[in-house]
């Protein structure tokens, strides 16, 4: 038995990027049932890729009664609802197994990793201070993409002198804006750019210098992504939600980096329980964000935890 529901959890601010603001995360809880043992996953349906929360939900409850994780890869295509499912039923084998997912899925055993945490498009004033307050976090990540952000990043770096820092542009900016700033990124210290140009609008990367790496966000979804990147980008963004799931998640990474190509594992913005099978994805990755539960005000019963040494593994009464 497969069933979908919907929840919403407070964020612990006011969370805004160059597309709007929200001050909840509205996910879909799913719970797969079978012989006496509970599989859970969860999704964040995302507008930007033609998903809601109903159409999601739809889709999940086309499934038909058993179907398998193999099957699933073809059943549904690359997004949400088979992120949801694929994780639910690894959950689900990794319990009538007796075994944690990592060892299922052949990995080996998973430890800590260092997350970005994300600072909120604001004023420079604002960034700043949440950049002061935020400045013992060893990476933060920027949401950018307006008029305005040469004042923002460097205010957040007078805010965080120490810090590593990533901006993400949500697909933002032109390619005559990204050549503009990129030597002020260099300046400021900033290590990685995430999607400056539209997606669809990219090929421009292959024509300009890139003098920090850039990393394909929501040109990325699976590997079907891959052969587009060639001489455009240097590292992709592997979230479940957009790639349909762990299973997928693991191939996407493996074949990325048989490609030449670094890794970053991020989320949207979610619970622990969708954080949790990304973990495993993070392992060794040269970026990971996976602050998702870092942002809101309540979270899953059994949380991931979070301390100096980064994001943990989950426990087994959450997931996996």
């Amino acid at each position: 038995m497969i069933q979908v529901q919907a929840e919403s959890f407070r964020l612990a601010e006011v969370f805004t990027i160059s597309r709007g603001s929200r001050t909840e995360a509205k996910v879909l809880t799913v719970r797969v049932e079978r012989n006496g043992l509970v599989g859970w996953g969860e999704c964040v349906p995302y507008a930007r890729y033609g998903e809601s929360l109903e159409s999601v939900a739809a889709q999940i409850e086309a499934l038909p009664e058993g179907i398998d994780r193999m099957a699933l890869q073809e059943a549904l295509p690359a997004g949400a609802a088979r992120n949801a499912v694929d994780c639910a039923l690894w959950d689900l084998e990794a319990k009538a197994a007796g075994k944690r997912v990592w060892e299922l899925a052949g990995l080996t055993k998973p430890g800590p990793e260092i997350t970005c945490f994300t600072l909120s498009l604001d004023t420079p004033e604002n960034m700043r201070a949440a950049a002061a307050r935020h400045a013992h976090r060893p990476v933060l990540k920027i949401k950018l993409g307006t008029p305005d952000d040469m004042a923002r990043l460097e205010a957040v770096r007078a805010g965080a002198p120490d810090a590593r820092i990533v901006v993400d542009a949500n697909e933002g900016w032109s390619a005559e804006v990204y050549t503009e700033l990129a030597p002020h990124l260099l300046r400021l210290g900033v290590a990685m750019v995430e999607q400056p140009l539209p997606a669809g609008q990219d090929a421009l990367l292959a024509e300009i210098a890139r003098p920090l790496p850039v990393c394909a966000d929501e040109s990325c979804h699976d590997r079907h992504s891959l052969p587009d990147f060639k001489g455009k980008y240097d590292m992709v963004n592997i979230k479940l939600d957009k790639t349909g799931g762990l299973t997928e998640a693991l191939a996407l990474r493996d074949a990325a980096r048989a490609e030449g190509y670094q890794v970053m594992v991020g989320c949207m913005v979610g619970t622990s329980l969708a954080m949790a099978p990304a973990v495993l994805v993070a392992q060794g990755a040269e970026v990971t964000d996976l602050d998702g539960p870092l942002l809101l005000a309540e979270d899953r019963q059994t949380p991931l935890m979070f301390d100096a040494a980064g994001v943990h593994p989950s426990e087994p009464g959450l997931w996996g």
